[in-house]
C-alpha cells in the first residue's frame, strides 16, 4: 500500500508521499524549468508574488502563476445528462443552450488560441459541453495544429462518437484524447450519464483512438459515493489490461445544479488505497509543472493510474489554466462566477495587440484559489457550470 508516508518514486529509492498529491520527497525529481521555459511555484504555495508583472512574455498573476493550459470549449451541448455536470432534471428539454450566432467560430477560436499561445500556453484542451457534437470538429483541429508553440493538442469526449470521427480528429493533427467513463457496468453506466446508449458504445469508440494513434488514451473516471466507489477496482484492472492510463476525480462542486454535498466525496486517499490493496502501487513525480494528477505506477510495471484531488488536496498554487467558453468567456478558475468577454471586441475590430493586452491584464489580475478556500461560506457562491467552460 502506498498510503501518506510510504510509497517510492523509483525501485530501490525511499519516496515520502504527504497527505497533499504531487509533493512526493525523495521521487525522481523533474527539472521545473524542463521545457515550460519557467518555474512553477509548488501547490501549496498561495502567498501574494510581490515581482513585478512582465512587459513582455507570459504574464504571471498575482500567486506567480503563468499560463500553460489553454481549455477550449466549442458548444455548450451535450448528448449525455451525466448527474455531476449537467442532469437531466434541471437541463432538460425546454432549456435554452447558446443561439448559434452567440459562439465563436472557428476562425474566432484560432485566432484568441494564438494570442494564447504568444502568451507562453503550450497546451490546448478542446473540450464542451461534447466537442464532437460540434459539426466538423476537424475543420477546427488542423489550424490549431498548425500554431507554432502547440506542443500539446488534446480533446476531452465521452466517447460516443468516435467510431467515426477518432480518425478524421488524428488525420487533421489532433494528438491524443480523453475519454470520461465512470463505470463498465452498463446499468450504471446509464445512470451516471443519463445517455440512451450502452456503454459498449463507448468502448468501442475508445478502441478507435487507439486504432487511429491517438495515444497515449487517458480514461477519467468521476467517483462519487453511493454510486460508482464500487467500479474504482473493476475500472482499474480493465484499463490495466487495455494499457489505457486512468485517472480518478473526487466528485467536485462545480457549478450549482449538481445537489454537490462532501459526504458523497471519496477521498483520492481512500481511492489509491483500494487500487493499491489490489494491485500494488507506487508514487510518481508529475511529468510536468503544474500538472494536476497525482500519479501512480504499479509496481509490476504495468501502466499507472492518476487521482486529481481537487477537494481533499487542492493545488491551487500550481494552477497554470485558463478556460475560453463556447461564447467566447474567458475564466480563469473552474469554479469562477463570471468570465471576461473576449467576443466583443474580438467582433468589434480589435487587434491581436488590443485582445493579448485585454487577457494579460485578466491574468495579471488573478487570484483564483476557490479549492483552497472550499468551506461552508464558499458553498452558496455563484460558479458557472462546468459543461460552459470544459471540466
Amino acid at each position: 500500500m502506498v498510503p501518506p508516508g510510504t510509497g517510492g518514486g523509483t525501485p530501490g529509492v525511499p519516496c515520502r508521499c504527504s497527505t497533499a498529491p504531487g509533493r512526493c520527497v525523495g521521487a525522481p525529481a523533474t527539472d521545473p524549468t524542463r521545457r515550460d521555459r519557467y518555474d512553477v511555484r509548488t501547490m501549496s504555495d498561495t502567498t501574494p508574488d510581490p515581482r513585478p508583472q512582465p512587459s513582455e512574455g507570459p504574464p504571471r498573476d498575482r500567486l506567480g502563476r503563468r499560463p500553460r493550459d489553454l481549455r477550449i470549449s466549442v458548444t455548450d451541448r451535450c448528448n449525455f445528462r451525466c448527474t455531476y455536470c449537467m442532469p437531466a432534471e434541471v437541463f432538460g428539454r425546454d432549456y435554452a443552450f447558446l443561439p448559434r450566432s452567440q459562439i465563436l467560430t472557428y476562425e474566432e477560436i484560432v485566432r484568441l488560441a494564438a494570442i494564447f499561445v504568444r502568451l507562453g500556453v503550450e497546451k490546448l484542451r478542446i473540450t464542451g459541453g461534447e466537442p464532437t457534437v460540434r459539426r466538423d470538429l476537424p475543420d477546427l483541429v488542423r489550424p490549431l495544429a498548425a500554431i507554432e508553440g502547440v506542443r500539446d493538442l488534446t480533446l476531452t469526449t465521452n466517447g460516443s462518437t468516435l467510431r467515426t470521427l477518432a480518425a478524421p480528429l488524428a488525420g487533421a493533427g489532433l494528438r491524443r484524447i480523453t475519454v470520461s467513463l465512470d463505470s463498465l457496468d452498463d446499468a450504471l453506466f446509464r445512470a451516471m450519464s443519463g445517455a440512451d446508449m450502452p456503454v459498449a458504445r463507448v468502448l468501442d469508440g475508445i478502441a478507435a483512438a487507439r486504432e487511429a494513434g491517438l495515444a497515449p488514451v487517458k480514461i477519467n473516471m468521476v467517483v462519487k459515493r453511493g454510486s460508482n466507489e464500487a467500479s474504482i477496482v473493476p475500472m482499474a484492472r480493465w484499463a490495466r489490461d487495455a494499457g489505457f492510463i486512468l485517472r480518478f476525480i473526487e466528485y467536485m462542486d462545480v457549478g450549482t445544479a449538481n445537489g454537490w454535498r462532501m459526504d458523497d466525496v471519496v477521498p483520492w486517499a481512500e481511492i489509491v488505497a483500494l487500487v493499491d490493496a489490489t494491485f500494488p502501487l507506487e508514487a510518481l513525480p508529475p511529468n510536468y509543472p503544474g500538472e494536476v494528477a497525482t500519479r501512480f505506477r504499479y509496481r509490476d510495471g504495468a501502466g499507472e493510474i492518476g487521482v486529481i484531488a481537487s477537494v481533499t488536496a487542492p493545488f491551487c498554487g500550481a494552477c497554470t489554466r485558463a478556460r475560453l467558453s463556447a461564447e467566447g468567456e474567458l475564466f480563469t478558475c473552474l469554479f469562477a462566477a463570471r468570465g471576461t468577454d473576449l467576443r466583443a471586441p474580438l467582433r468589434a475590430g480589435a487587434d491581436d495587440a488590443e485582445l493579448e493586452a485585454r487577457i494579460r491584464a485578466v491574468w495579471g489580475a488573478r487570484d483564483d484559489r476557490y479549492s483552497d478556500l472550499r468551506s461552508a461560506g464558499t458553498a452558496n457562491l455563484p460558479r458557472v457550470e462546468m459543461f460552459a467552460i470544459g471540466g
